[in-house]
């Protein structure tokens, strides 16, 4: 794309009155060409496909395939478009999924005409667009993960790193230290370390305890 020709947008979202508000709000910018609309993920792959716009608008909740797994079909089939999510949900784990399958952007329905276009030629030059609003949520849905110990392998390490043994450890929880060694066992493969000070300190450094 030349910087004298428009950003072709293609635009899809399952309400027609949706899809032909956001059509004449960046048809009226100028630079802008809407090239298509697509009704569900699975028109808007065919049509990305066959018209390879620039940017594809696309919602995040359809009927069919929701708007994360249609970014995922675009990107492998149209390298060079880019994705923007437009939705009404300010979802942690939705902004998270749409970002990680490899969208260039999460806006809301909500943004203001001018948010719509700056976002379209922020995109369209490779960068990532982002509402404002969201961008905490972001952040926090990426430094907030599922821990991999189960909370009862939490609670041994927790006392293992108060200097506990493990027969110690089996009568403060009322099990078997037999059960306790399984426990530990299994934190140090999940933790991939060998022995109960490694295990203590990555799970400290990884925020587990």
């Amino acid at each position: 794309m030349s910087e004298t020709e428009p950003v072709k947008v293609l635009l899809a979202d399952d309400h027609p009155v949706v899809r032909e508000g956001l059509s004449a709000m960046l048809e009226s910018a100028g630079g802008i060409a809407v090239v298509g609309q697509a009704g569900s993920g699975e028109e808007a792959i065919v049509q990305a496909e066959a018209l390879r716009p620039d940017i594809v608008l696309l919602d995040l909740r359809m009927g069919g395939m929701d708007g994360v797994a249609a970014t995922g079909h675009i990107l492998r089939r149209c390298p060079g478009t880019k994705v923007v999510i437009v939705t009404t949900y300010e979802d942690d784990a939705d902004i998270l999924r749409a970002v990680e399958a490899g969208a260039a952007g999460y806006l809301l329905k909500g943004s203001s005409r001018q948010e719509l276009i700056d976002a379209v030629h922020t995109a369209a030059r490779g960068e990532t667009v982002l509402t404002p609003s969201l961008a905490g949520k972001l952040f926090r849905a990426r430094v907030v993960e599922p821990s991999p110990l189960s909370g009862r392998e939490r609670e041994v390490l927790g006392l293992v790193s108060q200097g506990l043994t493990n027969a110690e450890i089996g009568s403060r929880l009322f099990i078997s230290e037999a059960t306790v060694k399984t426990h530990l066992l299994r934190s140090f493969k999940k933790l991939g370390v060998s022995d109960r000070t490694a295990a203590v300190m990555t799970a400290l450094d990884r925020g587990l305890l």
